[in-house]
């Protein structure tokens, strides 16, 4: 019976391998065509037209980027996804980006996209799917970066969306219903070994806030006027301060950035707008540390009589690597590339919406190498699409192959002893809708008296 599993998955990699050459043509073709979050449709209909060219049915997503394709074995069981990104980062600086939006795939998803058609196309081969039960879901999704924040905020106005993060979307859309276990890697740079796999990575809330003066000449009339500049720079240095209270344990990060504050150097300005993130290793502290934060903000902007509007959303949650399927992952990695492929890297204090979707079944977020550069840096490039797309494809669909195998034993022991960070997906909506805030927060009474309103309120 092993040996009956070894031979499905020595045909299944052999399928892979047939597909070197169309992996490595997808992984260079949507780097050279960049979009970011809720904007690919290009790169989402190239995609869909590969999968279309081989023989699968695919679902659009609907008015957002993005599919599903599903593979069935023909034998009931469990349903294995297998997902990739399809966005961009924005980086101007970076000699290929897009001229006209800075977008450039200093991110990786489009080894991801790589990834992703060569498993699909080395499961439709005719045999790979024999000994194996259940379903392949292939997920193509948009907006894992969560940039471009006043876009994706009038998308939620609109209507169009529901969340900034597009795997969160497909959650709340259905895409996901059905799916038991994720499969997933992510190209990283600098990387000496062939893959690294970690133990997990931050969650984090999603912030915009507008500090609101009273704009003024700046020469003869700035007593006319509130600095909303000055409200923000004391907002930074406020929360600033709090930094030597995080502690390491709890993986804290906050790095806001300046997206306006005036556009005339004699004119006191009215009006300045940031954007930043709170991290953290749990939801709790994610929760604590954000009403901190929101605290000191809202406080500098009453010391000088301005005040705070606060727009929170839901992020990311803390995602958490399943043991069982990282332990599948490293030996599955081993037996095709040898001993020691498999670097155990240090707890990850970026975030990716993989997280909400590791709350609710066994997921795995492991790295692949082939890239050098600094992450979402102007110097990042894939420089070996083997090591970055097509060693991935070879790993995901050999473990798809295992877990998948006669009964598929291991599938349903991994299933079986995962316990969720939320009973259901109800639950979860619950849980990250509650952090939604969009409101003034310094209220000035008539008495004199000046109060600072933290309370959430649902949007």
């Amino acid at each position: 019976m092993e040996q009956s599993c070894n031979e499905a998955v020595k045909s299944i990699l052999s399928c892979v391998e047939k597909y070197k050459s169309l992996i490595v043509e997808v992984e260079q073709t949507i780097w050279k065509n960049p979009e970011i979050g809720y904007k690919e449709w290009k790169t989402s209909r190239y995609l869909a037209d590969i999968f279309q060219s081989l023989g699968y049915q695919v679902t659009l997503a609907g008015d957002i980027p993005g599919f599903a394709a599903q593979i069935d074995t023909g034998r009931p069981g469990p349903v294995i996804a297998i997902v990739a990104e399809e966005d961009s980062i924005i980086c101007p600086e970076h000699p290929e980006a897009d001229p006209a939006t800075g977008a450039v795939h200093a991110c990786g998803h489009n080894a991801q996209s790589a990834y992703l058609v060569g498993c699909a196309a080395a499961l439709a081969e005719p045999g790979a799917l024999d000994g194996l039960c259940g379903s392949i879901r292939f997920l193509s999704i948009p907006a894992e970066e969560t940039i471009d924040l006043e876009y994706r905020s009038k998308l939620i106005q609109e209507g169009t969306i529901h969340y900034l993060a597009g795997k969160i979307e497909f959650l709340y859309r259905g895409l996901f219903d059905g799916v038991q276990l994720v499969l997933f890697t992510h190209v990283l740079s600098e990387e000496t070994s062939l893959f690294a796999i970690d133990k997990g990575a931050d969650g984090c809330i999603t912030k915009h806030f507008e500090y609101i003066g009273k704009s003024a000449h700046a020469g003869f009339a700035p007593h006319q006027g509130i600095n909303a500049l000055y409200a923000a720079t004391l907002g930074i240095t406020a929360c600033n301060a709090l930094r030597e209270t995080f502690e390491e344990k709890d993986y804290i990060r906050w790095h806001p950035i300046l997206t306006q504050a005036g556009a005339a150097a004699n004119a006191i300005p009215g009006v300045a707008k940031l954007d930043t993130y709170v991290r953290a290793s749990t939801f709790e502290k994610m929760k604590q540390i954000n009403r901190r934060i929101n605290q000191a903000l809202s406080a500098s902007a009453a010391a000088i009589g301005a005040n705070l509007l606060i727009h929170d959303v839901p992020g990311n949650m803390p995602l958490k690597n399943d043991e069982k399927l990282s332990s599948l992952f490293c030996k599955t990695a081993e037996e095709i590339f040898g001993e020691g492929c498999v670097r155990q890297a240090p707890w990850n204090c970026g975030t990716s919406d993989l997280g909400d979707i590791s709350c609710l079944m066994p997921t795995i977020h492991p790295y692949s190498s082939g890239a050098i550069g600094t992450a979402h840096g102007s110097n990042y490039h894939i420089v070996d699409p083997v090591r970055a797309s097509v060693n991935p494809a070879k790993v995901l669909a050999a473990m798809t192959a295992k877990l998948l195998y006669g009964d598929a034993s291991l599938a349903h022991s991994i299933i079986d002893s995962y316990e969720p960070v939320f009973a259901s997906k109800e639950a979860y909506f619950a849980a990250i809708d509650a952090i939604n805030m969009n409101k003034k927060t310094v209220c000035y009474r008539d008495d004199g008296t000046v109060v600072l309103d933290l309370s959430l309120i649902h949007i």
